[in-house]
């Protein structure tokens, strides 16, 4: 399934155009796919970048002025930490009513009981009984697939856990191979997807390692997986903008920003481990202009064919912690 690079272009400015702006902070707000919810064009990222403040004394200030600034999409997992994000998150909640988006993710034991294990954990890491998002974590190649669609795999959890009430909305997130999760989304009713949208577009495999294929001159995820959501009109946010810091110098932070916020996703997940960082990305969002047609078909082609390579072996193996 593929969608021309004029469709695309035209999927890019509508999604432009369907931005509110909040009037409150300023923050620009996009739907969530289908889901009803409005998110801002910046979500935090609760993982390893905010686990650098070490202690929660120092952590959940940094998640206050993000909220105070608009931030309402709150990105964690049961791996980050082993729980201690959704922790720090849980501390928050105790002194704060939940006036945002609270994304956990669950992922390691794709069994149907592991998983259960590992949501009702969640659940009591953050103090609450229903999380708005809870997406299948760190999605990998056809064995993973295999387990998750097993008759008492992780899928089987997830549903359960959605008609349980124990989140609003399910989905399933990958940095590794978009093939696989194009066909994950294919099959099942996801409500949202997060995965690995930048420049680079990693991707494990052909033709991530080939710059001018796909939409924007980019391929792996956006060429492949991306098109699915769109038509399914699933939640689509975009992580791993920097490719864990690899991409710096390819593009300016700003640049490499933009680009993914032009792309047609609601919100773009990025951890930030100094106030300075938060800042900064708060001002890129705050005056988010989108990028030229041929931004979008250049920057892409700054990645040479080896760095390409070098990032799919990186994430082949990568673990969220």
């Amino acid at each position: 399934m593929s969608i021309s690079r004029r469709n695309f272009l035209t999927s890019a400015a509508l999604a432009a155009i369907a931005t509110e702006i909040d009037a409150a902070t300023g923050m620009p707000m996009r739907n969530l796919g289908s889901t009803g919810q409005k998110v801002s064009l910046l979500a935090f990222g609760a993982g390893s970048r905010w686990l650098m403040y070490k202690t929660p004394d120092k952590a959940i200030p940094v998640l206050e002025r993000a909220l105070a600034a608009g931030v309402n999409y709150v990105d964690s997992a049961a791996s980050y930490g082993n729980g201690q994000s959704e922790s720090w998150i849980g501390e928050l909640l105790k002194t704060r009513k939940k006036d945002f988006f609270l994304v956990t993710k669950i992922g390691g034991d794709r069994t149907y009981d592991g998983s259960m294990r590992l949501i009702e954990r969640s659940l009591k890491n953050f103090g609450v009984s229903q999380v708005d998002l809870m997406h299948i974590h760190a999605f990998g190649n056809e064995d993973d697939l295999e387990k998750i669609e097993a008759p008492n795999g992780q899928l089987k959890a997830m549903l359960k856990a959605k008609d349980e009430k124990m989140c609003r909305f399910i989905g399933i997130t990958s940095h590794q191979n978009p093939q696989v999760l194009k066909t994950a989304l294919e099959r099942h009713p996801f409500d949202s997807t997060q995965m690995a949208l930048n420049i680079a577009q990693i991707g494990n495999g052909a033709p991530s390692d080939k710059a001018g294929q796909g939409q924007t001159g980019a391929s792996g995820f956006e060429a492949i997986a991306m098109p699915v959501a769109l038509k399914k009109k699933m939640g689509l946010t975009a992580m791993k903008i920097f490719a864990q810091e690899k991409l710096l110098g390819k593009a300016t932070p700003e640049m490499l920003i933009r680009y993914s916020m032009s792309l047609p996703v609601a919100a773009t997940t990025i951890g930030m481990p100094q106030v300075e960082h938060l800042d900064f990305n708060l001002n890129v969002a705050k005056n988010f202009k989108p990028l030229s047609k041929e931004e979008m078909l250049t920057l892409p082609k700054s990645v040479s064919a080896q760095m390409r390579a070098s990032i799919d072996r990186f994430f082949s193996d990568h673990v969220d912690a």
